[in-house]
């Protein structure tokens, strides 16, 4: 019994530690070019103030993490499990593309056509994960309508800063 928690700790904690460490990759782009090309460009009245975003994506970090740990906690023994998973590294990976498009590469556009793949394949992981674990599935709720928010933010500095 003590070292099946055990393990789950770990895999609660290693869940939180790769859902964090995609923020962390992002930053690595996003937060030079904040005070200096993000200040420059034309932002929509809707723009959240720049300090909203990084305790946002904290907590979405978090709520992703928490969610990763409910479906690898079932096992990843079946291919339902496998392709949840899969989907689940793939908006991950897509989700730091993101970061390095928009802010790295300082294009709007790249960001804007990629961000939508990135809602889409949030989508699926929700359904997906859902399958495994409702509680999971809910938990990545937040992160497609805030992704969903981002896009259409996204449309906008694309238009305004052609």
């Amino acid at each position: 019994m003590g070292k099946a928690r055990g393990n789950e700790s770990i895999k609660f904690l290693v869940s939180i530690a790769v859902c964090q460490l995609a923020g962390f990759i992002g930053s690595r782009f996003t937060t030079p070019a904040i005070p200096t090309w993000y200040a420059t460009l034309e932002k929509p009245l809707f723009t959240p103030p720049s300090w909203v975003f990084a305790p946002v994506w904290i907590t979405l970090f978090l709520l992703m993490g928490v969610s990763l740990f409910f479906v690898w906690r079932e096992g990843v023994q079946s291919r339902q499990a496998k392709t949840a998973l899969i989907l689940f590294a793939v908006q991950w990976v897509l989700n730091v593309l993101w970061s390095f498009l928009f802010f790295g590469l300082k294009s709007p556009v790249a960001g804007f056509l990629e961000i939508g793949f990135l809602w889409i394949a949030i989508l699926l992981t929700i359904l997906a994960f859902y399958r495994i674990s409702r509680i999971a599935g809910f938990l990545l709720v937040p992160y497609m309508v805030w992704v969903g928010f981002a896009f259409v933010l996204n449309a906008f500095f694309m238009i305004l800063n052609r």
